[in-house]
């Protein structure tokens, strides 16, 4: 397991405190804590023992409850709380499980004890009297070393050297690495950029070398409100009133100039939402108000129905009103010239009853970009048609469609191309005539009737037409007389796993979407689990959410490229990263929801 890998759902810093037995490890944290909460951060401590332990006391009830079978024993108090857990385990305990056990939300730092040969920033502690060997020699995550005065540091050690006995100083240590912490950034698609030579590209280095070459539409039109979801503004969306226009009431209740002291109020009027009071309030006057009704002049505060007495024109109020409470300010939503939305958001509905709010009756949006799109194949039959022998119906051409319409763009369909390159490159040529890019599926390996590849030779330029990934490794890019050209896989699920990864991307950028990133969220599997080193695995997954709020997903099962079956029965794509040749039940891994587009 990577560094990456074992801190990606961390959101406070994680610091090993290694060293070898008879050090003074325990020492120091009882020292340290101390001094680290008096400075105001808040420590958990992750603490590796080598041995069966006991957290409690025999003949105390939670002691003989686990004793008795219990697999988990959680013990609750005003103070404190307490878990025991059962989990037998071959070797040590997998860290980051421990790590996720913790509540992040409530602490500033992780010190971790133990674990030292695992990929972890660790302060190195050493005794010239232990008479062991240095650590940091063999460790490139040590970040520095505290050790005594009788420690002689080989001559080219440049970590920095801390006094062991010296709390403070490793205290300042601790909160510079503290704020010097980034957390993981989120990539499970490999390394970026193309600082070394690979046989194949990652998926992250295939996505930034597509999006290097994206041109985004520049041309403008304006529309309807309802014509305008899922376009992308092209200008920001300035608010011309206030949100709310008035301020008003926030309950149905009674509006006042509220007074602790008056013990009851007359009431004036009733004012309903549309309508206002044409006067202004008194001390000791109230108007009966309606939610979103604008605040007489005068009143400061609204108390709810429920709380208030009337008999006739005459109201009394329970004990415990605040002055001020349920009234809405003007403009407390959006103000009169705020930016309501950017530039190079994708409208949808909620954005479109804001934009109805404001009165934008005609946003301007980019030019939806064209996309053609073509099969090829002699054994591929539109559905249509009758089945020929020894052919198959033509999915993956449905299927872009499917995939486009959720990304509202105008699509031309060129329909199945007949295997010879002949066709496929005068094809080539007429799509890209008419489109800003050309998306194929099928043609693209290596066997004797896949053209692709050779007419994007004669028509254009070929960027890659290989990705470690599964499904999908071959994948054409290139150009076509200046036009973008994607060559998908010919299997089904390949083909909607490298538009969600490579053609996805590039159309939203094409459209406006200059920053736009896909979901990508933590869960637990439920699913062993195995891939390849050196490549991303997409499984189709199920994901659900656990009784205890987690995230949860499964693998649908069997997972042939060609089955398109699991992917209606997906939500979700599992993503395995490189370095990971398995994932056991109970490991956290990426899921990619299918909600952007399935």
């Amino acid at each position: 397991m990577t560094l990456d890998q074992l801190l990606a759902d961390c959101r406070v810093p994680v610091l090993g405190i290694c060293a070898y037995s008879g050090t003074g490890k325990t020492t120091l944290l009882l020292k340290l804590l101390p001094l680290l909460a008096e400075r105001g951060v808040k420590v958990a401590v992750l603490k590796h023992a080598h041995h069966n332990f006991e957290v409690d006391k025999p003949g105390k009830d939670s002691f003989e409850i686990r004793k008795s079978g219990a697999d988990q024993v959680l013990i609750a108090s005003s103070q404190r709380r307490a878990l025991m857990m059962e989990r037998p385990v071959d070797g040590d305990p997998c860290l980051k499980e421990l790590l996720a056990m913790v509540d992040q939300d409530r602490v500033d730092l992780i010190l971790v004890e133990g674990f030292k040969r695992l990929p972890l920033p660790k302060l190195e502690l050493h005794r010239a009297a232990v008479g062991k060997p240095f650590v940091f020699d063999q460790d490139s995550l040590i970040k520095a070393i505290a050790c005594d005065a009788d420690t002689v540091l080989p001559s080219d050690c440049a970590l920095p050297r801390l006094d062991i006995n010296d709390v403070a100083a490793i205290g300042d240590h601790i909160q510079q690495f503290m704020a010097n912490w980034q957390p993981v950034g989120v990539q499970p698609f490999g390394p970026c950029c193309d600082a070394f030579e690979r046989k194949q590209l990652s998926v992250k280095q295939g996505i930034e070398r597509i999006l290097a070459m994206v041109t985004p539409i520049t041309t403008t039109e304006t529309v309807a409100l309802t014509d305008a979801i899922d376009r992308v503004l092209a200008e920001p969306a300035i608010s011309p009133i206030n949100v709310p226009q008035h301020t008003n009431s926030a309950m149905d209740g009674y509006a006042c100039a509220f007074d602790a002291s008056i013990a009851q109020y007359q009431v004036m009027d009733t004012v309903f939402a549309g309508h206002a009071y044409a006067g202004e309030l008194q001390a000791g006057q109230a108007v009966k108000i309606m939610t979103g009704a604008p605040m007489p002049a005068g009143a400061d505060t609204v108390i709810m129905r429920e709380l208030a007495r009337q008999e006739g024109d005459v109201v009394r109020f329970e004990d415990g009103i605040e002055r001020g409470q349920h009234v809405r300010q003007a403009g407390e939503d959006i103000a009169i010239g705020e930016q309501a939305l950017p530039a190079g958001d994708r409208v949808k509905p909620a954005t479109v009853g804001l934009l109805a709010s404001l009165g934008i009756a005609q946003p301007r949006v980019y030019r939806r970009p064209k996309v053609a799109i073509f099969s090829t194949g002699d054994e591929v039959c539109s559905p249509d048609e009758p089945l020929k022998p020894n052919c198959i119906y033509d999915s993956n051409r449905y299927s872009l469609h499917g995939l486009l319409a959720k990304l509202d763009v105008e699509v031309l369909d060129l329909g199945v191309i007949e295997d010879n390159q002949a066709a496929m490159e005068q094809a080539l040529r007429d799509a890209a005539a008419q489109a800003d890019i050309v998306l194929t599926s099928g043609g693209v390996s290596v066997g004797d009737a896949d053209f692709i590849k050779d007419a994007l030779e004669q028509t254009g330029e070929i960027n890659f037409w290989k990705i470690a990934q599964r499904p999908g490794r071959p994948l054409a890019f290139g150009t076509v007389d200046g036009t973008l050209f994607f060559g998908l896989p010919g299997n089904p699920v390949a083909t909607m796993v490298s538009f969600m990864q490579f053609v996805q991307p590039t159309i939203r950028k094409m459209a406006g979407e200059a920053n736009w990133q896909p979901t990508l969220m933590r869960a637990i599997s439920t699913t062993a689990l195995r891939s390849r080193v050196g490549r991303t695995e997409f499984m189709r997954g199920i994901m659900t959410l656990g009784a205890a709020g987690q995230l949860h997903v499964s693998s649908t099962g069997a997972q042939g490229s060609g089955m398109l079956s699991s992917m209606t029965s997906a939500n979700c794509l599992i993503v395995i990263e490189e370095p990971q040749e398995s994932v056991a039940v109970g490991d956290t891994v990426w899921v990619q929801p299918f909600s952007d587009l399935l």
